[in-house]
């Protein structure tokens, strides 16, 4: 039986410890054999550079142990046959390949079409639906761009800790002075996007509202899967079996 398993915003930090243990428990227990495992991006709250791996004894933030335990058993789950692919988020977009192949993953564009029983569904993180959030775009796209990522990567890691710290309670402000709806994503950027893809599924995260959503596109039947954010006793996942048919699902860490 082929398994593919799909999830999102887990943001793995050094102080929840809650969430970290409930996932690496997933990972021996749920995750045990499927075939794909694919991790749609905000896996960590914050990612300030693969280099981060050589500093776990002079790493005053705690990730780089905990992100040397995760690929770890990251490791031993594909090493025991499971393919895993990890996407960017807006939160550790500069997750690297290094750190992929620690973890014995791959990294995959966002977006990107995946195949089940010959139908095209589109993964992808989600941020780039929210088009209405304008100040949020822009800064995607300066994240995004190459050369902004090598200058910040070319800062001192304690710079770097600060410009994260920083970062994390810039948003955080700015997400409680917004709109509820300009947080999230703009219907007809959603349609625009599966139209261009040529798909009638698409299953992201991001937004931390999850749900099924059918809707019509283009006077066909399609649907948007929206992946929960994993808290302290629970978690969310997309489960695709052999019929290829997407089920969203809550579940006790």
């Amino acid at each position: 039986m082929t398994t593919t398993l799909l999830i999102s915003d887990l943001h793995l930090h050094p102080s929840a410890h809650d969430v970290t243990e409930g996932f690496l428990h997933w990972l021996d227990s749920r995750a045990h054999g499927a075939d794909a495992l694919y991790i749609l991006g905000d896996f960590f709250e914050a990612w300030i550079g693969d280099d981060l791996l050589d500093h776990v004894d002079h790493d005053p933030s705690g990730y780089a142990a905990l992100a040397i335990r995760v690929a770890a058993a990251l490791r031993k789950r594909a090493d025991a046959g499971t393919a895993i692919y990890l996407m960017h988020g807006n939160r550790d977009f500069l997750l690297g390949h290094r750190f992929a192949a620690a973890a014995g993953a791959k990294l995959v564009t966002d977006p990107a079409i995946l195949r089940f029983a010959d139908e095209p569904v589109l993964v992808m993180h989600g941020d780039s639906l929210c088009t209405r959030d304008e100040a949020y775009m822009a800064f995607r796209s300066q994240a995004r761009n190459p050369a902004w990522q090598e200058q910040i990567l070319a800062m001192p890691l304690n710079d770097r800790i600060k410009l994260a710290a920083n970062l994390r309670q810039q948003s955080g402000e700015a997400t409680s002075n917004k709109a509820e709806d300009i947080m999230d994503v703009t219907p007809e950027e959603v349609l625009r996007t599966m139209r261009d893809h040529g798909v009638t599924t698409l299953i992201h995260g991001h937004t931390h509202r999850p749900a099924v959503h059918e809707i019509e596109l283009d006077e066909q039947p399609a649907r948007r899967i929206v992946l929960g954010d994993w808290q302290p006793g629970k978690g969310w996942e997309v489960e695709i079996g052999p019929d290829g048919d997407p089920v969203l699902r809550q579940f006790a860490l």
